[in-house]
């Protein structure tokens, strides 16, 4: 189970009144209890610049992946038979080939890094990832869990298609701990990439009251904190 937090010490601004804007404010801090209320209130935070305040963001058109809308194309589904899918073995290692600086677009700061170490050690940050054969890591994904939310960071891939499967692999565990019609898998903003892939954008308001329908569910079994390993599957 995941560890219990102190109590988050900042008030927020309410996304309900941001308008058109996403960004909803600058400052606080990455505390542990302070990102689990943002998360549960559907705001998250990622730096304007790599040096400053942080940034809080709710944006008004919410990127998410409807766990039926999934699109394994036969190439994908071929790929899933490549790798072994780990969860929670290299947390560490996800997350700072996610943060690799010559990446275009790089936003994760080690202050990020840090502070989803740390949530990840409490219990709240998971990683599924691709390994091949031979025991390398391909590629994979990270996120925050809460409930029956998932919120999904960033993803790399050393290999083809390695952060697609660990993908895969992640909506086959949010769809297997039931009531997949319930569960949000957030994507934060819908790039052309997420798109393919079969993201959709909501307005915030529809967000807020999908958030709020997966936070009443049980997490997934496989996020209780130990290494396990699944097969990517087909869907």
């Amino acid at each position: 189970m995941p560890s219990q937090l102190p109590p988050n010490r900042w008030e927020f601004p309410s996304p309900e009144l941001a308008g058109d804007d996403d960004l909803l404010g600058h400052g606080a801090d990455l505390e542990p209890g302070t990102l689990l209320a943002a998360y549960q209130r559907g705001i998250f935070p990622m730096p304007i610049r790599r040096s400053g305040p942080m940034a809080w963001w709710s944006p008004a058109r919410r990127g998410i992946l409807p766990l039926d809308h999934l699109v394994v194309s036969r190439s994908l589904r071929r790929s899933c038979r490549r790798f072994e899918i780990r969860v929670n073995a290299a947390f560490d290692q996800v997350i700072r080939h996610c943060a690799d600086p010559s990446r275009p677009g790089g936003w994760i700061t080690p202050e990020i890094i840090r502070a989803y170490e740390r949530l990840h050690q409490l219990g709240w940050a998971h990683s599924v990832e691709a390994w091949t054969p031979e025991g390398r890591l391909a590629g994979g994904l990270y996120g925050v869990a809460i409930g029956g939310f998932f919120s999904g960071e960033s993803m790399f891939h050393l290999e083809r298609d390695a952060s697609k499967v660990a993908l895969v692999a992640l909506v086959n565990l949010l769809r297997s701990a039931g009531d997949a019609d319930r569960r949000l898998l957030d994507v934060q903003w819908r790039t052309p990439h997420l798109a393919s892939l079969g993201a959709i954008e909501v307005p915030r308001a529809t967000y807020l009251r999908l958030l709020d329908q997966a936070l009443r569910l049980p997490a997934p079994e496989e996020f209780g904190g130990h290494q396990r390993s699944l097969c990517a599957g087909d869907r």
